[in-house]
C-alpha cells in the first residue's frame, strides 16, 4: 500500500494498513501533505510508482480519490478504470480484470488494460468489498521516501474549510431507510425520516426523488450516488432499477416495501412487504418505538 500523510498521524495509518493486511507500506511524509491538494499528493504517488514500478495501483473512488487518480494516471500516461464495483485477476494472463457499470448501469463491462501500459489503475467505490479481518499482531515493512516537492511548488493554497449544510454519512451507516418515487412528493419523506429517527438510521433516496428536487443529492444511493453496505437497508417505495441495486445490493439485510408485487427490488430483498408505504412504514415505526 502507498501512504501519503502529513507526519502528524502517519504512525497510526501505518499500523492500520499493516493490521488489515499490507506487507509493505510506502510512506511519504511532509508538512506539504497536511491537507489534501492535488499537486503534492499526485507528486508523491508518481514518485513512488516510478521508483517501485507496481503492476496495479488501486485508489478509493471518493471525491478526493477521483481527483487524485486522474492526475496520477495522466501524468504517468497509463489507463484508469473509474468507479469499479468488482476486481479480480485473470488466471491465464495475470492481468487485472476491472468490472464497472456501463451505459447508465444497464450492463456490467469488464475492462482489461493493454499490456504495454503499466501500472493498471482503477478507482474502487467505498464499501464495494468487505473489510478484511483486522490482526494487530501482523508485522509489515515500512519504506520511507521523501516528497520531492516544496510548498513553493504547489499551485494552490487552502484558504478555508466550509462545512456542508447537512451531515449525511450514508457510506458508514449501519442502517439506512431510503425513499423512492413511491413517497409521492417532498412531504412523503416525513414517514421515511420518522422511521430512520427511531432506528438511528441514515436517510437514503433513489435518483428519481433527487432529480425531482424532493431531497438533496447527498442522500442518493445507486450508480450515480453512493454505494452503501449497511447491515439493514429498508427500501420504501423504490422499484429497484439496476442502477439503484448497484449501490445497495451488498447490504446484509434488504427490506423492501412496495405496492407493486412485480417491482424488481423484491428479487434481491431478504424480506418483502407488498403494501402502501404510508400504511406500512408508520406501523413499523410504532412497533420499533415499543421494542426499542
Amino acid at each position: 500500500g502507498f501512504l501519503l500523510s502529513d507526519g502528524d498521524g502517519v504512525d497510526g495509518f501505518i499500523k492500520e494498513a499493516v493490521a488489515y493486511g499490507a506487507e509493505k507500506v510506502y510512506v511519504s511524509e511532509s508538512p506539504v501533505l497536511k491537507d489534501y491538494r492535488t499537486d503534492p499528493y499526485a507528486c508523491g504517488a508518481i514518485n513512488l510508482i516510478r521508483k517501485y514500478k507496481p503492476e496495479i495501483v488501486l485508489i478509493g473512488a471518493t471525491t478526493q480519490g477521483r481527483d487524485f487518480a486522474g492526475t496520477v494516471a495522466t501524468s504517468i500516461e497509463t489507463g484508469l478504470t473509474a468507479d469499479c464495483t468488482g476486481l479480480d485477476i485473470d488466471p491465464e494472463s495475470k492481468q487485472l480484470r476491472q468490472t464497472r457499470p456501463a451505459f447508465g448501469g444497464n450492463i456490467m463491462a469488464t475492462i482489461l488494460d493493454y499490456p504495454q501500459y503499466r501500472p493498471q489503475m482503477a478507482t474502487v467505490r467505498p464499501k464495494v468489498f468487505p473489510m478484511p479481518r483486522r490482526d494487530d499482531g501482523r508485522k509489515g515493512e515500512v519504506i520511507k521516501e521523501p516528497l520531492p516537492m516544496t510548498e513553493e511548488q504547489v499551485r494552490t493554497k487552502i484558504v478555508d474549510f466550509l462545512k456542508g449544510a447537512e451531515g449525511v454519512n450514508l457510506v458508514d451507516a449501519e442502517i439506512i431507510v431510503s425513499g423512492g418515487r413511491g413517497v409521492g412528493n417532498p412531504d412523503g419523506f416525513k414517514v421515511v425520516r420518522e422511521l430512520a429517527a427511531v432506528l438511528k438510521a441514515a436517510v437514503g433516496a433513489s435518483r428519481a426523488t433527487v432529480d425531482a428536487g424532493w431531497i438533496p443529492y447527498e442522500h442518493q444511493v445507486g450508480q450515480t450516488g453512493r454505494t452503501v453496505r449497511p447491515k439493514i437497508y429498508i427500501a420504501c417505495g423504490i422499484s429497484g432499477a439496476i442502477q439503484h441495486q448497484a449501490g445497495m445490493k451488498t447490504s446484509d439485510i434488504i427490506v423492501a416495501i412496495n405496492k407493486d408485487p412485480e417491482a424488481p427490488i423484491f428479487k434481491i430483498a431478504t424480506y418483502g412487504i407488498v403494501g402502501d408505504l404510508f400504511t406500512v412504514v408508520p406501523m413499523l415505526t410504532e412497533e420499533f418505538k415499543k421494542r426499542l
